[in-house]
C-alpha cells in the first residue's frame, strides 16, 4: 500500500469527533499523514432562493474553519507528532470525500451526523463511500478499544483477499494478534457431485467442517508467510455471519471484511450482512472493496 495520508471526514459532531480521533491513531500507527476534510454542501431550505451570498459563504466558510481547527486540536491529543493538513470546500462531501480517497490508506467517517458530512441512521456519506471509495473505508460508530485483536471475516473469495491484506497491515501497524473467523453453514457451501454415481450426494459427517476449515487456512497460509509478525487465530465457525461476527466484535479493536463476498458469506451485500455490521458492531469497522 503506497498511500501516504489518512483522510477523515468531520462536521463537528460526535461521531465525527470520534471519527478524528480513530483516524489520528491510524496515522500514528501507519507513520502517514493525516488529511481532515471539511465540506460546505450547503442546501437552501425550501422556497428560499438557491444563491448563497458573500456574507453567508463567508459565515459558513468561518464555520468550516473552526470545525477544522477543533478536529486538527483533537488529532493533536491523540498523535501530537502526525503531519495534519485542512481541507475546507464547498461541494458535495460523497464526491469529495470519494476523490480523496483515491490517494487514502484509508478514509474515516463517522457513522452518522449532523451538517452536509452525514445523515441519516447510517450517514448517507458513510453509505456511498462504502460502496465507492477507492480505499478501505472505516466507519466508527464507538471509539476503538485499547486492547484486543483485529477480527477479519474471511469467506474464501478473491474479491475477499484485499480484506485479507488489509487486516494483515492493520495488525502489523498495531502490533496486535489477528482472529480470521469464517462463517459457513450447510446453506452456504455447494456440495460437490460425487465421484462415483452410486454413492450419495451429500457429504460424510464432519466431511463439510473439515473442508471449511482447508479453507480458511488456504484464504490465510500466503498472507501469514509475508507478515510472519502477525499472530493469526483461525476461527472456522458454523453459524450465521452477522451475529457471529458482531459477538466476535465484543472484544475487537477493528472488524474487518469485504465489501461483498460467496462462500461463507453468501448474503454479504452492502445492506445485508455488511449494513447489519455498521450499525451493530461493537467496534469500529472497516469495509474493503476488491480491487478494480
Amino acid at each position: 500500500m503506497a498511500a501516504t495520508q489518512v483522510v477523515v471526514g468531520t462536521d463537528g459532531s460526535a461521531p465525527a469527533q470520534t471519527a478524528v480521533g480513530q483516524a489520528a491513531r491510524e496515522a500514528k500507527d501507519h507513520g502517514v499523514a493525516l488529511r481532515v476534510v471539511h465540506a460546505i454542501d450547503w442546501v437552501p431550505p425550501p422556497g428560499i432562493a438557491a444563491v448563497l451570498n458573500e456574507t453567508g459563504e463567508r459565515t459558513l466558510r468561518a464555520t468550516g474553519e473552526r470545525l477544522l481547527a477543533e478536529a486538527v486540536s483533537a488529532a493533536r491529543l491523540v498523535a501530537p507528532d502526525i503531519e495534519i493538513t485542512r481541507t475546507l470546500s464547498m461541494a458535495d462531501p460523497r464526491s469529495l470525500l470519494t476523490e480523496l480517497s483515491r490517494g487514502a490508506l484509508v478514509t474515516v467517517v463517522g457513522d452518522s451526523g449532523t451538517s452536509g458530512i452525514a445523515s441519516g441512521l447510517l450517514g448517507s456519506v458513510s453509505r456511498h463511500l462504502t460502496a465507492h471509495a477507492a480505499s478501505p473505508v472505516l466507519v466508527v460508530r464507538t471509539a476503538s478499544a485499547p486492547e484486543g485483536p483485529i477480527v477479519l471475516g474471511v469467506d474464501g473469495s478473491r474479491p475477499g483477499e484485499t480484506a485479507i491484506e488489509f487486516a494483515f497491515v492493520e495488525a502489523a501497524a498495531r502490533n496486535e494478534r489477528l482472529t480470521a473467523v469464517h462463517v459457513w453453514s450447510e446453506w452456504s457451501s455447494q456440495p460437490a457431485p460425487p465421484a462415483d454415481p452410486a454413492l450419495p450426494f451429500a457429504k460424510a459427517p464432519g466431511e463439510l467442517a473439515g473442508d471449511e476449515e482447508r479453507l480458511l487456512a488456504e484464504a490465510l497460509s500466503g498472507w501469514s508467510s509475508r507478515y510472519p509478525q502477525v499472530a493469526v487465530d483461525r476461527r472456522s465457525v458454523k453459524g450465521r455471519a452477522r451475529q457471529s461476527l458482531i459477538e466476535a466484535s465484543r472484544s475487537a479493536q477493528l472488524l474487518v471484511v469485504g465489501s461483498r463476498g460467496a462462500g461463507g458469506f453468501a448474503g454479504l451485500r452492502l445492506g445485508s450482512v455488511s449494513a447489519a455490521l455498521l450499525h451493530h458492531a461493537h467496534c469500529p469497522v472497516a469495509v474493503v472493496r476488491a480491487r478494480e
